[in-house]
């Protein structure tokens, strides 16, 4: 099973490509396919016809994905994009670390 460094509700920074130093929350991750969608970035435009009648057509703008490997957690702490680490507690179970200030996420 793949698992990936950034979860759901996290805040995380772009850090290449043209969205790059952007910061959103992160809507929904695909451990599957490494690509995370996060708000506010990637913004897409998507033409959508009317499906009902009555219902109104129009241009759309939405969050496109992302591969993960171009974003970076944000550290509640230090307030910038940091790197995270896996420590063990006390009782066997592991939590996130940011390695620059050594906060768990």
């Amino acid at each position: 099973m793949n698992t990936l460094h950034v979860k759901t509700g996290d805040t995380a920074m772009v850090i290449s490509g043209k969205n790059k130093g952007q910061q959103g929350k992160i809507l929904s991750v695909d451990p599957a396919k490494q690509m995370v969608i996060i708000e506010g970035v990637n913004m897409r435009t998507l033409h959508q016809k009317p499906r009902r009648q009555g219902e109104v057509g129009g241009i759309v703008k939405s969050e496109g994905p992302i591969r993960s490997c171009k974003v970076m957690l944000v550290c509640p702490r230090c307030g910038k994009a940091a790197r995270t680490g896996v420590k063990f507690l006390n009782d066997g179970a592991k939590t996130r670390v940011c390695k620059a200030c050594g906060e768990t996420i």
